[in-house]
């Protein structure tokens, strides 16, 4: 703990709650539950009733978890007083306020506390979304005043963000991270913004997913799965906001979005058209999707769920498929449709490029037989269903041919146009494109109806997800037959227009770009914005980490494609990306990108 001053106590023993509904119980619970003295204060005697049953049932399922004995939850449930009389709190060296996201009440709750609490206690918020400054102001010492923003639920979730105002000071800010690590959770500071960091960069990416809906781009289960296998999220967008609350959701983006005016934070018209019929999510029993009752997790089937009638089927005989490129995307869907049983024939430019596809296959099953996930017979057995050439001419008799070049539109026009008088009549031809368009491939053929894209994600072999693009001219049994055939090979198949980003580019980037544009606001730094998005979010990676990964040059072309695409202010580029792109800080490959990999 820091040196006493004017407002940081020397140490904390006694901790002030007030507000005992789930996130307060729970705050009371973690403070309790590291030995600390804990006074819990609620409105009326209704309240402290339940904020008991709260902690009396949060401590008993930890009873029978297992996770510790009925002793320990008895000398835990000791150390809480629950009262009505904000007086008791006179006692405390901190007090977390935790009632309902209501300016009003907040601040006179923080002009009550002046004239209970001691000079050099400390008061904290827990508000998700309103300013902590304007809360301050009610407090005659706004200097010792500071947010922390604990995640529900909060025994559980080690994510604090704590958020320091302009006059917040230093020692007061210190004294807060030292008692949140003895809690043994994860701080992360930031500055007095709505969303903080977490909701900032979460919400404006379940907006974008909303309007992605309501445009009708793409159904509720094809956007939700495409997030959930193209990037490993634990939940869909729309999923999620069922469990948040939409009106809750609303209210989070509506305060962002008269804070900060942009326009990725205005709240996409049907969520308030959902929160006004009533319809909130799993609490009401209905949101997004329809669950079996108010507060279940269990979805039911709604006038919205796709049926058995209306699963794709195979349209077109696919016997033979052809793939074009030897690059790392290439040799993973030919092992991917090898392993299906097709028969595939790969071309590329050389022999020793052909024959490094049948060594990465080759080596890729080395690995799964040493794990025991494969044997040799099936190696066997796969490696003679595939076969490489340089002609691509040797194409002609395969059903459906994928390419997998470089991302040059110019290169994959004049391929499409070799495809077309190669393949023989009724062949699909697919592109594995991730932002260019489509149908400018498509177009330059005779048979724009069979061009599809498909796109798979790296490593195509491992990753579960491909999305089925369909062009204005793609013929729907094609559509329905590429659908088919994905599921066929074990994939999970999303299907969605020709335009820039597709579902997972389209709401990836722009999360990523927020995220470089909030970096270089100084608003937070890269670990502690990293930090909270993998806590409080759940999510594999962080934003910095994923774009260090992808590589910078990669996520500023897919960024200006969006930008150029939908015009949407809040999507260009982040001037921060650009100069590290200039600079040629790539990320990992490069040695430098957002971290400095060259040591390590």
């Amino acid at each position: 703990m820091p040196p006493m001053t004017d407002t940081a106590p020397a140490s904390f023993s006694t901790v002030g709650v007030i507000g005992l509904g789930t996130m307060g119980a729970g705050i009371a619970e973690v403070f309790a539950r590291n030995g600390y003295t804990v006074i819990g204060v609620e409105l009326n005697d209704g309240g402290v009733e339940r904020g008991r049953q709260h902690l009396e049932h949060s401590t008993g399922r930890a009873v029978k978890r297992e996770k510790m004995t009925e002793e320990q939850q008895a000398e835990l449930l000791g150390r809480i007083t629950l009262t009505t009389d904000m007086g008791a709190l006179s006692a405390a060296d901190l007090v977390v306020e935790a009632v309902v996201e209501s300016l009003a009440i907040k601040k006179s709750i923080f002009a009550t506390l002046d004239g209970i609490v001691r000079d050099d206690a400390i008061l904290a918020t827990n508000t998700s979304s309103l300013s902590v400054t304007e809360i301050s102001t009610a407090n005659s010492r706004p200097g010792r005043v500071i947010g922390v923003h604990f995640f529900n639920p909060a025994p559980v979730q080690n994510l604090v963000e704590i958020i320091r105002t302009v006059v917040t000071e230093p020692a007061v800010l210190d004294a807060v991270q030292g008692v949140l690590r003895d809690l043994g959770k994860n701080p992360v500071v930031c500055g007095d913004k709505a969303g903080f960091i977490a909701n900032t960069l979460l919400f404006g990416y379940l907006n974008h997913a909303v309007s992605m809906y309501e445009g009708k781009y793409a159904s509720r289960e094809d956007i939700d799965a495409a997030m959930r296998f193209g990037c490993g999220y634990p939940m869909g967008p729309l999923a999620l906001l069922d469990l948040i609350g939409l009106d809750t959701a609303y209210e989070i983006l509506d305060t962002m979005y008269k804070q900060g005016r942009d326009r990725l934070h205005a709240p996409a018209p049907i969520l308030k058209q959902y929160v006004t019929a009533g319809l909130l999510g799993r609490k009401s029993g209905r949101g997004f999707y329809t669950y079996e009752a108010p507060d279940s997790p269990v979805v039911v089937a709604d006038a919205h769920t796709p049926s058995e009638d209306d699963k794709p089927t195979l349209h077109h005989d696919i016997r033979q498929v052809g793939v074009v490129g030897t690059g790392t995307m290439a040799a993973g869907i030919v092992e991917v449709f090898a392993k299906a049983g097709y028969d595939v024939l790969f071309t590329g430019r050389g022999q020793d490029k052909v024959d490094g596809v049948v060594a990465t296959i080759t080596r890729n099953f080395d690995k799964q037989i040493q794990r025991g996930k494969a044997t040799e017979e099936a190696k066997v057995e796969v490696l003679g269903r595939v076969r490489g050439t340089t002609s691509l001419d040797d194409l002609r008799d395969v059903d459906l041919v994928v390419e997998a070049i470089a991302e040059d539109l110019a290169i994959k026009t004049t391929l499409f146009e070799n495809l077309d008088e190669i393949c023989k009549p009724g062949a699909i031809l697919a592109t594995t494109t991730s932002s260019l368009p489509i149908i400018a491939m498509a177009r330059v053929t005779k048979r724009p109806h069979d061009v599809i894209g498909m796109h798979f994600f790296n490593p195509a072999a491992i990753m579960k997800l491909v999305e089925v693009v369909s062009t204005v001219a793609t013929d729907e049994k094609v559509t329905e037959t590429v659908l088919a055939l994905c599921e066929k090979v074990g994939k999970v198949a999303v299907r969605c227009g020709d335009r820039s980003g597709f579902i997972v580019n389209a709401l990836l980037f722009p999360y990523l770009n927020d995220a470089v544009k909030m970096l270089e606001a100084h608003y937070a730094t890269a670990d502690d914005i990293d930090l909270a998005m993998k806590l409080g979010c759940a999510l594999p990676m962080g934003p910095f980490e994923l774009l260090d990964v992808v590589g910078n040059d990669v996520s500023l072309a897919i960024q200006k494609e969006l930008y150029l695409e939908f015009r949407e202010p809040g999507f260009s580029p982040a001037p921060l990306l650009e100069h590290l792109v200039t600079a040629g800080y790539l990320g990992r490959k490069a040695g430098r990108g957002f971290r400095d990999y060259s040591a390590r």
